[in-house]
């Protein structure tokens, strides 16, 4: 190709001088991560299963996870949403992340990569300072409820009816267990994890607002 120096190139597509269209949200990619991460927490389960059956030992894996006040059990700030105390406690904590998940990824990867790891981190750090000594707290709880918060307070700070919409299904169909869950009359549930990870859940969507304000959202965006 020649290019004639009297004239300068534009940029676009094709050469034909016209601005390249903005790129929509990836959200193939950040659904292929909610499931990598999901069947993570399966193939740690699995192994645990395993490791029980031929040691005994109920702990082998479980034991990693937050420690409160411990300076070991901080290292279970990692471990925690992929350790469960069973299969249904599992399949439950599947089942909610896929749902409300989805509804995230459909912003793209940096959402949902924000809000989980924020809530992850949440979670864990509530559940360590206010944790009673001697216990262990495991589970994907925390972030599933980031997820919910994470959804429902977008849908306020969007202002879109649809987002309403969805905040306020998603608010009614978790509602009852969410409130149950930040209570700390439930025993054996870490509500000190649930309600890390809905702070984290608000405060990530809090941040992604103050970054968005400038910017104008494409129709129909969801973040």
């Amino acid at each position: 190709m020649y290019h004639d120096p009297r004239f300068p190139v534009t940029a676009g597509a094709g050469g034909t001088g016209a601005a390249p269209a903005a790129k929509g949200p990836r959200r193939w990619p950040a659904l292929v991560l909610l499931f990598c991460f999901v069947g993570l927490m399966w193939v740690v389960e699995a192994a645990d299963w395993v490791l029980v059956e031929a040691t005994g030992n109920e702990q082998v894996l479980d034991g990693y996870g937050v420690r409160p006040l411990s300076a070991d059990g901080l290292l279970g700030i990692l471990f925690q949403p992929l350790l469960h105390g069973d299969w249904a406690h599992l399949i439950g904590n599947s089942i909610a992340l896929l749902v409300l998940g989805s509804i995230i990824a459909m912003s793209g990867v940096r959402p949902l990569v924000t809000v989980t790891l924020i809530s992850w981190l949440a979670s864990g750090i509530v559940s360590w300072l206010l944790g009673g000594t001697g216990t262990v707290h495991i589970g994907a709880s925390g972030i599933v409820f980031g997820y919910i918060i994470y959804v429902i307070v977008r849908g306020f700070f969007s202002r879109r009816f649809l987002h309403l919409l969805v905040g306020v299904l998603i608010g009614v169909f978790y509602g009852l267990d969410a409130v149950a869950g930040l209570s700390p009359l439930q025993a054996g549930v870490s509500w000190q994890g649930h309600l890390g990870g809905a702070i984290g859940g608000f405060l990530t969507a809090y941040g992604l607002k103050r970054d968005r304000a400038p910017k104008q959202l494409a129709p129909g965006r969801f973040t």
